[in-house]
């Protein structure tokens, strides 16, 4: 995504009205899908009451960028988020600040926890179900939602949506919710066994009425220092 640049003309700030804001989109997978944590609108001009919107924060000049957005999603999340990473720059559409500039980043949780941005309590919504967001928050969420599935297949990134030990069919449940459609359960392992990321625990645990399933924990093998996600060639 190209960074975008702040509008050109005269100036229309007001007082209070930050340059530039760090948005962040919490990510979590439940088994009916996956989950956006927001927080309740600020009182401002522009949020009405009852309104929701992504946790955010007015971006300090001279304080790291990453730290900033870091803190905002660890107020809102209760604790740091799992993994982190940077969606891109946005300057269009309104945000809840009037901020020319947002730049957005993913959160992911591998747990539904709630925390407090400024005294409001965060709570968590759908993702294919949300309430009214701004505008440029609203982009934002289907940039995250889109880097997620580009990083599936290049990083680990889905065992950060899941407990520290799971089953192999949480791995896939976490998979299919983010790719959108069922994979098949024996290419699926096929695939993951290629990858060399997961290590079995000498645990079980009762799924349903099948026998009990074995345990894992993620535990790359690694390869010239290169981490990859679980590669599939199916549609």
């Amino acid at each position: 995504m190209t960074p975008a640049r702040p509008a050109s003309g005269p100036s229309r700030r007001v007082p209070g009205q930050p340059d530039a804001t760090a948005d962040v989109a919490i990510l979590a997978a439940e088994p009916e899908g996956l989950s956006l944590l927001l927080v309740p609108a600020r009182t401002t001009a522009s949020a009405r009451g009852g309104r929701w919107e992504l946790p955010w924060t007015p971006l300090r000049p001279k304080a790291p960028l990453v730290a900033q957005a870091r803190r905002t999603a660890a107020e809102a999340l209760g604790v740091a988020p799992a993994w982190l990473e940077q969606v891109g720059a946005f300057d269009k559409g309104r945000h809840p600040s009037d901020s020319a500039l947002s730049i957005a980043f993913l959160g992911l949780a591998p747990e539904r926890r709630e925390g407090t941005a400024a005294g409001r309590q965060a709570r968590w919504f759908p993702a294919e179900a949300l309430p009214p967001l701004a505008p440029r928050q609203r982009e934002m969420v289907g940039g995250a939602l889109a880097l997620l599935r580009e990083r599936l297949d290049v990083t680990p990134v889905a065992f950060h949506l899941l407990p520290e030990v799971f089953t192999l069919s949480q791995l896939q449940e976490v998979y299919e919710l983010v790719l959108g459609h069922s994979l098949h359960k024996a290419s699926f392992r096929r695939a993951l066994q290629a990858a060399s990321l997961v290590r079995p625990l000498a645990q079980w645990r009762t799924e349903g009425r099948g026998r009990p399933a074995q345990l894992y924990r993620y535990a790359p093998r690694k390869r010239r220092g290169i981490r990859r996600g679980v590669r599939f060639d199916i549609t």
